[in-house]
């Protein structure tokens, strides 16, 4: 417990005095550099999270939560849905895919042929979205949806006709020959992933099969979940419903992607912390210049019969207090930036013209923000951590001081 007399003195010794000018310096210095470095991590946090999530949001707006590739027997859709699988599903859609090239006039491009039933087509969150361009969200034969970037890189628009080349033969006279089919743009979409926008064309589920000579057996199962955060004990769910199939999640497809934006985050995270160490260890300078400043008025206190421990709680008092009330101010600071973030950005970019996060290489028209309360509760805990143990030598320095040799020498 720390006593009244402990807090007074402690308090009396943080009050600035004109003698103590460099000590004042320092301590400031120590308050904003803990305050900037606790704040620029929530901001940063935040931001990374919302990237995150937009990211999350994207993917799976583009590709099913759960997809089942059949191994020995086709998936029967009508049986599926009498199953315990409708009950945590919104939407089960079937579909298959083909490789296949993309001719226009002298160029040519590799795609990925993405097949829907008519209907099916139209249940998509993908289509749903505002982005998308067309009269229609139903998928006739020899009409195609295509992506934003793909109608950029071939310059494409809604009536175009399309020459699309299948990476299955037919078999002729003189031997197998590449079949070519002309198609019609009927619809543009943007999932604001460029990968997926420039790589992927949609079209009717049977047309594709007949194109590309596929099976209707080997059509996938595509399960839209109507809770699809928690997606691994779904997916086990799923799995344990088709047990010799190949079942996997939007989140085994990209596990690649967000391992990396792990480890980015905490990288970020490790650097940007060496900025409240490095603001914490100016609280070792100030508080070991305040027991020097304050030789006197320590040896004054021993020979009043002050204990050595109230000693130190005096002097790690004063730490905890500047690095304490930094990280709160610094956590205020973190907290409102980040929810201001998009009109901070935008403030900036008018006042300035400058285009900071461009939509064309970030895919987003709005700088994602995510507040996380574990993420700042960490931060708030590792800060004043690091300021407790700095506050420790100091304040065993000032209990060690002889009284008699301080007011010998004073």
């Amino acid at each position: 417990m720390i006593s009244t007399l402990e807090k007074e003195i402690t308090f009396r010794f943080l009050k600035a005095r004109k003698n103590d000018g460099f000590l004042n310096v320092i301590s400031i210095f120590s308050f904003i550099g803990i305050s900037l470095g606790v704040a620029v991590l929530i901001i940063v946090m935040s931001v990374m999270n919302g990237f995150r999530t937009e990211l999350i949001n994207k993917i799976v707006g583009f590709n099913s939560h759960i997809t089942v590739q059949p191994y020995e027997q086709a998936i029967k859709i009508n049986d599926v849905k009498k199953g315990s699988l409708e009950l945590i599903s919104k939407n089960l859609i079937l579909s298959n895919s083909s490789e296949a090239i993309i001719i226009k006039e002298k160029s040519s491009k590799g795609i990925l042929l993405r097949g829907y039933l008519e209907d099916d087509f139209s249940k998509l969150e993908l289509i749903n979205n505002k982005n998308f361009v067309g009269e229609t969200k139903n998928l006739e034969k020899n009409f195609i949806s295509i992506g934003k970037e793909l109608s950029f890189t071939l310059d494409l628009k809604i009536g175009d006709n399309i020459s699309i080349m299948s990476s299955s033969g037919v078999e002729t006279i003189i031997g197998n020959l590449p079949k070519q089919k002309t198609f019609t743009v009927i619809s543009i979409f943007d999932s604001g992933l460029a990968d997926f926008d420039n790589n992927i064309i949609f079209l009717n589920l049977e047309t594709l099969e007949e194109f590309s000579n596929l099976s209707k057996d080997d059509r996938n199962l595509e399960v839209y979940l109507k809770n699809p955060q928690k997606i691994e004990n779904q997916k086990n769910i799923v799995q344990k419903i088709f047990p010799m199939d190949l079942v996997s999640s939007w989140a085994d497809m990209n596990k690649s992607l967000f391992s990396a934006l792990k480890v980015e985050r905490n990288v970020m995270f490790i650097i940007l912390s060496l900025i409240i160490i490095v603001a914490a260890f100016n609280i070792i300078s100030g508080l070991t210049i305040l027991v020097k400043n304050k030789t006197k008025d320590i040896a004054v206190l021993k020979s009043i019969g002050v204990l050595n421990n109230s000693i130190i709680k005096i002097f790690f008092l004063i730490g905890v207090i500047i690095g304490t009330s930094a990280t709160l101010f610094g956590i205020f600071l973190g907290v409102t930036f980040s929810i201001y973030v998009e009109s901070i950005r935008e403030f900036i970019s008018n006042t300035f013209d400058l285009t900071l996060f461009p939509e064309e290489i970030y895919f987003l028209s709005t700088l994602p923000s995510e507040i996380n309360l574990s993420s700042i509760f960490l931060i708030s805990i590792c800060s004043i951590f690091i300021t407790i143990l700095v506050s420790i030598f100091p304040a065993m320095k000032a209990a060690k001081l002889d009284p008699i040799k301080s007011l010998k020498y004073e």
